[in-house]
């Protein structure tokens, strides 16, 4: 699975990020199918380990990779697409900014059946202070 998404990364078409805590690998963030000309998109997809969830640093790190996507990789639309029963993860891009644009039916082969997904996307000129700057606005004080 490295050298597949290392050959992505070079290739362009995907910006990994590994989420580190305590010194050990606590998640991932990735941006792929980039596709550049016109388009400039990119499919946003996340996830963290059970013991490191609920702390805020998925969501940070999402933030942090779309920065990244939107300013250093040139990307104009981030795509994430969510399973309608993951609310968590429905919740942490709608702080960040994410809209819902829309249900994909039967989009992906998940544990042998076809899984119904909701479409969020975020534009760059969406989040002009950025992305993490949004996220420092949902942070409790």
């Amino acid at each position: 699975m490295r050298r597949a998404v290392a050959r992505r990364a070079r290739a362009g078409t995907s910006i990994p990020f590994a989420i580190r805590a305590e010194g050990r690998l606590a998640g991932q963030v990735t941006i792929d199918n980039i596709v550049r000309g016109a388009m400039r998109s990119g499919h946003l997809g996340y996830w963290i380990d059970q013991a490191a969830a609920g702390r805020g640093m998925a969501s940070l790190a999402v933030a942090l990779a779309c920065d990244h996507a939107f300013g250093a990789a040139g990307l104009h639309r981030l795509q994430a697409d969510i399973r309608p029963e993951n609310q968590r993860s429905q919740r942490l891009v709608a702080r960040l900014g994410f809209r819902q644009e829309g249900l994909l039916r039967r989009y992906l082969d998940i544990d042998g059946d076809w899984r119904d997904h909701l479409s969020f996307a975020l534009l760059a000129e969406d989040v002009p202070a950025g992305v993490l700057a949004r996220w420092r606005e949902g942070i409790p004080r």
